[in-house]
This record gives C-alpha cells, sequence and structure tokens, in this order.
C-alpha cells in the first residue's frame, strides 16, 4: 500500500503508533514485541499499521524517533532554568523519578542500544545518535561552569546513569538510583 495525499488520515494516528512502539519495545523487548502488541498499545486497529510502517523495523525507527523526540523536548525544557548546575541536577531528578519503571525494565534508551547492538540492520546507529544528543547537552552544561574537561564530565555522567540503570534493574532496586542520585548531585556541586 502506497500513501496517497488524498488518503484520509487519521490526526496523530502514526503518532501514537511510534509513542506505542517506544513503550512496548522497552517493556518487552525488540524480539518479544509485535506488531499486533503495538498495534493495541496504540488503540489502532492491527490492519492500519501497515498504513504507516511497512515493517517492524520501521516501527522500531519510529520509536528511536519518539525516544530522541522526548529528549529533545526534556533538554528544551531544562535549558529554561537558570544554570547549568540546575540544568544538570533537573536531569537527574528526572532520572531518579523514573526509578520504579527503571527497576522493572531498565532505561529505555539503554535497554534498546544494548539490544540492537546484537543486530546487523543499522539501527544501533540510530539509537546511538540518541545517546550522544544527551552527552552532547550534558558537554554544553559542563561547559557552561566553565569546565575545560566538559566532554569527559559527560561521559562519566551518562555512563553513571547507564551503570546504575543497569544495576536498578538487575537488582529490582529503585533505592539504588536516587541513592546515586543524590551522589551525582554531590558531585554536580563539587564541581563548580
Amino acid at each position: 500500500m502506497t500513501h496517497s495525499k488524498s488518503a484520509p488520515r487519521s490526526p496523530g494516528k502514526r503518532e501514537r503508533l511510534a509513542a506505542a512502539a517506544a513503550r512496548v519495545l522497552h517493556e518487552q523487548g525488540v524480539e518479544q514485541t509485535t506488531l499486533a502488541d503495538i498495534a493495541r498499545a496504540a488503540d489502532v486497529p492491527v490492519g492500519n499499521v501497515y498504513y504507516y510502517f511497512k515493517t517492524k523495523n520501521e516501527l522500531v525507527e519510529a520509536a528511536i524517533d519518539a525516544q530522541a523526540e522526548s529528549l529533545r523536548a526534556i533538554t528544551g525544557a531544562l535549558d529554561t532554568l537558570p544554570t547549568p548546575q540546575d540544568r544538570l541536577k533537573a536531569l537527574l531528578g528526572g532520572w531518579i523519578e523514573q526509578r520504579e519503571l527503571t527497576a522493572r525494565y531498565g532505561c529505555p534508551t539503554g535497554t534498546l542500544a544494548s539490544e540492537l547492538d546484537k543486530r546487523a540492520d543499522g539501527l544501533d546507529q540510530a539509537i546511538a545518535q540518541v545517546v550522544k544528543a544527551l552527552i552532547d547537552w550534558a558537554e554544553q552544561q559542563f561547559r557552561a561552569m566553565g569546565r575545560d574537561d566538559s566532554r569527559e564530565l559527560a561521559v562519566a555522567l551518562v555512563a553513571a546513569y547507564q551503570g546504575i540503570s543497569l544495576l536498578t534493574n538487575t537488582l529490582r532496586d529503585p533505592g539504588l538510583m536516587a541513592a546515586e542520585g543524590r551522589r551525582l548531585e554531590r558531585w554536580i556541586d563539587s564541581l563548580a
């Protein structure tokens, strides 16, 4: 089926499918998720999925795009805060707020990156760009703090988050993420 300019299109259906794909892929993983699972989560008839996405990989790519858009929205909102320390600590706060979800399923981006790395379809590079965007944003914050080692600090921050996400998920202990978040806040304060 091809898209024609005159084909009727429900507003937001494609976006609902992409958002549902991001959520279901996070909860079930790429290999365990079916198009029917995503259609059900998006409240879209499964036959309609093919109108928007021809393959499961296209839906995975849309989920990656949804994660990238979510990151842009989050960092855009954080950019309104007055200082880079406030922005970085607010980012940590958002991660800590998600600790129960992380304990159950892991980091949405990190778990997807790990799973896609085992495939040879190029989607690993797409999710890597989302991680890189986060590192780039954190680097800007550390640079605004006057740090010459801003890239290294940004990598350390994201690595600490990914590490604690893995441990929080593996041990099913959301308290680990809360404790690491507090430690990282102190670390950010010590860098100013």
